[in-house]
Protein backbone atom coordinates (compact mmCIF):
# COMPACT_ATOMS: atom_id res chain seq x y z
CA UNK A 1 0.00 0.00 0.00
CA UNK A 2 2.84 2.39 1.04
CA UNK A 3 4.49 1.66 -2.27
CA UNK A 4 1.54 2.70 -4.16
CA UNK A 5 0.89 5.88 -2.36
CA UNK A 6 4.58 7.07 -3.49
CA UNK A 7 4.26 5.48 -7.03
CA UNK A 8 4.27 7.77 -9.94
CA UNK A 9 2.55 7.76 -12.54
CA UNK A 10 4.65 6.20 -14.72
CA UNK A 11 5.31 3.65 -12.08
CA UNK A 12 1.32 3.02 -12.00
CA UNK A 13 1.20 2.14 -15.88
CA UNK A 14 4.16 0.53 -16.25
CA UNK A 15 4.46 -2.00 -13.27
CA UNK A 16 0.47 -1.42 -12.22
CA UNK A 17 -0.69 -2.53 -15.33
CA UNK A 18 -2.86 -0.04 -15.16
CA UNK A 19 -4.08 1.95 -17.91
CA UNK A 20 -2.92 5.98 -18.13
CA UNK A 21 -6.79 6.76 -16.84
CA UNK A 22 -6.34 4.78 -14.13
CA UNK A 23 -3.41 5.58 -13.62
CA UNK A 24 -4.29 9.12 -13.21
CA UNK A 25 -7.31 8.32 -10.34
CA UNK A 26 -4.82 6.00 -8.77
CA UNK A 27 -2.54 8.66 -7.55
CA UNK A 28 -5.33 11.46 -7.01
CA UNK A 29 -6.17 8.49 -4.80
CA UNK A 30 -3.46 8.20 -3.38
CA UNK A 31 -2.67 11.94 -2.69
CA UNK A 32 -5.81 12.08 -0.77
CA UNK A 33 -4.79 9.23 1.53
CA UNK A 34 -1.17 11.04 2.16
CA UNK A 35 -3.44 14.43 3.06
CA UNK A 36 -5.81 12.10 5.49
CA UNK A 37 -2.60 9.87 6.90
CA UNK A 38 -0.79 13.94 7.38
CA UNK A 39 -3.60 14.94 9.51
CA UNK A 40 -3.03 16.48 12.95
CA UNK A 41 -4.60 13.00 14.04
CA UNK A 42 -2.33 10.78 12.80
CA UNK A 43 0.73 11.84 14.46
CA UNK A 44 3.95 10.23 13.71
CA UNK A 45 6.54 8.98 16.02
CA UNK A 46 9.76 11.76 16.34
CA UNK A 47 13.10 9.80 16.81
CA UNK A 48 15.92 11.76 18.36
CA UNK A 49 17.96 8.80 20.44
CA UNK A 50 18.71 5.29 19.63
CA UNK A 51 16.50 4.18 22.42
CA UNK A 52 13.48 5.53 20.66
CA UNK A 53 14.54 3.14 17.77
CA UNK A 54 14.85 0.19 19.84
CA UNK A 55 11.22 1.16 20.77
CA UNK A 56 10.20 1.63 17.64
CA UNK A 57 11.12 -1.79 16.17
CA UNK A 58 13.73 -3.61 18.68
CA UNK A 59 10.69 -5.69 20.26
CA UNK A 60 9.14 -6.71 16.81
CA UNK A 61 13.18 -7.21 15.83
CA UNK A 62 14.86 -9.48 18.19
CA UNK A 63 13.67 -12.71 17.89
CA UNK A 64 13.97 -13.49 14.65
CA UNK A 65 15.65 -16.13 13.08
CA UNK A 66 17.41 -14.52 10.19
CA UNK A 67 19.08 -11.28 10.12
CA UNK A 68 16.79 -8.13 9.12
CA UNK A 69 17.99 -5.16 7.86
CA UNK A 70 15.52 -1.87 7.89
CA UNK A 71 16.14 1.56 6.99
CA UNK A 72 13.72 4.08 9.36
CA UNK A 73 13.13 7.09 7.06
CA UNK A 74 12.74 10.64 8.38
CA UNK A 75 11.70 13.93 7.56
CA UNK A 76 13.46 17.03 8.32
CA UNK A 77 12.20 17.38 12.11
CA UNK A 78 12.95 13.65 12.68
CA UNK A 79 9.64 12.24 12.45
CA UNK A 80 9.00 8.76 11.32
CA UNK A 81 7.88 8.72 7.74
CA UNK A 82 8.53 4.99 7.19
CA UNK A 83 9.68 1.89 8.23
CA UNK A 84 11.05 -0.05 5.25
CA UNK A 85 12.41 -3.76 5.35
CA UNK A 86 15.89 -3.87 3.01
CA UNK A 87 17.14 -7.07 3.22
CA UNK A 88 16.65 -10.17 5.15
CA UNK A 89 19.84 -12.66 5.27
CA UNK A 90 20.62 -15.77 7.05
CA UNK A 91 21.73 -16.24 10.37
CA UNK A 92 24.66 -14.24 10.72
CA UNK A 93 24.15 -11.76 7.11
CA UNK A 94 22.68 -10.04 4.83
CA UNK A 95 23.66 -8.47 1.83
CA UNK A 96 22.87 -4.91 1.95
CA UNK A 97 23.24 -2.86 -1.42
CA UNK A 98 22.77 1.09 -1.36
CA UNK A 99 20.37 1.19 -4.18
CA UNK A 100 17.85 -0.71 -1.86
CA UNK A 101 18.40 1.27 1.20
CA UNK A 102 18.07 4.67 -0.83
CA UNK A 103 15.54 3.78 -2.85
CA UNK A 104 12.25 4.16 -0.26
CA UNK A 105 14.43 7.07 0.68
CA UNK A 106 14.07 8.79 -2.31
CA UNK A 107 10.33 7.71 -2.95
CA UNK A 108 9.49 9.19 0.70
CA UNK A 109 11.26 11.92 0.33
CA UNK A 110 13.18 11.32 3.85
CA UNK A 111 15.84 13.82 4.53
CA UNK A 112 17.62 11.63 6.74
CA UNK A 113 17.80 7.58 7.72
CA UNK A 114 18.41 5.01 10.84
CA UNK A 115 19.49 1.71 9.98
CA UNK A 116 18.63 -0.88 11.65
CA UNK A 117 19.28 -4.66 11.83
CA UNK A 118 19.18 -7.86 14.36
CA UNK A 119 21.33 -10.03 15.02
CA UNK A 120 19.94 -13.46 15.42
CA UNK A 121 22.22 -14.75 18.06
CA UNK A 122 20.84 -11.75 20.33
CA UNK A 123 24.39 -10.37 20.91
CA UNK A 124 24.05 -6.74 19.56
CA UNK A 125 27.95 -6.53 19.34
CA UNK A 126 28.68 -5.14 15.90
CA UNK A 127 30.81 -6.79 13.57
CA UNK A 128 33.59 -5.91 11.07
CA UNK A 129 30.70 -6.30 7.96
CA UNK A 130 28.49 -4.30 9.74
CA UNK A 131 31.28 -1.25 10.50
CA UNK A 132 31.95 -1.38 6.59
CA UNK A 133 28.50 -1.57 5.44
CA UNK A 134 27.72 1.62 7.59
CA UNK A 135 30.59 3.15 6.48
CA UNK A 136 29.31 3.04 2.60
CA UNK A 137 26.03 3.78 3.14
CA UNK A 138 26.94 6.92 5.38
CA UNK A 139 29.00 7.58 1.97
CA UNK A 140 26.15 7.26 -0.50
CA UNK A 141 23.68 9.30 1.99
CA UNK A 142 26.31 12.24 1.90
CA UNK A 143 25.73 11.98 -2.34
CA UNK A 144 22.50 12.21 -2.49
CA UNK A 145 21.67 14.24 0.47
CA UNK A 146 20.40 11.95 2.99
CA UNK A 147 22.08 11.73 6.04
CA UNK A 148 22.48 8.05 7.74
CA UNK A 149 22.20 9.19 11.13
CA UNK A 150 22.37 6.27 12.98
CA UNK A 151 22.82 2.38 12.55
CA UNK A 152 21.42 0.13 16.01
CA UNK A 153 21.87 -3.43 15.93
CA UNK A 154 19.16 -4.80 17.87
CA UNK A 155 19.84 -8.14 19.80
CA UNK A 156 18.12 -10.00 22.74
CA UNK A 157 17.29 -7.45 25.05
CA UNK A 158 20.10 -4.74 24.26
CA UNK A 159 21.25 -2.64 21.22
CA UNK A 160 24.21 -0.91 19.90
CA UNK A 161 24.48 2.16 18.73
CA UNK A 162 27.22 2.84 16.18
CA UNK A 163 26.56 6.86 16.36
CA UNK A 164 27.28 5.97 20.56
CA UNK A 165 30.51 4.33 19.61
CA UNK A 166 31.89 7.00 17.42
CA UNK A 167 31.85 4.71 14.47
CA UNK A 168 30.02 7.14 12.35
CA UNK A 169 31.09 10.72 12.11
CA UNK A 170 28.40 13.35 12.16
Amino acid sequence: MAQLAQAGLPELVREGGLSLGQGRNGRRGARAGRRLYAAPSARRPTVRTPADIAALVGADMRYLDREHFKAVLLSTRHDVLAVEDVAVGGLNSAVIHPREVFKAAIRWSAAAVILVHNHPSGDAEPSADDLRITARLAEAGRVLGIEVLDHVVVGDGRYVSLRERGALAG
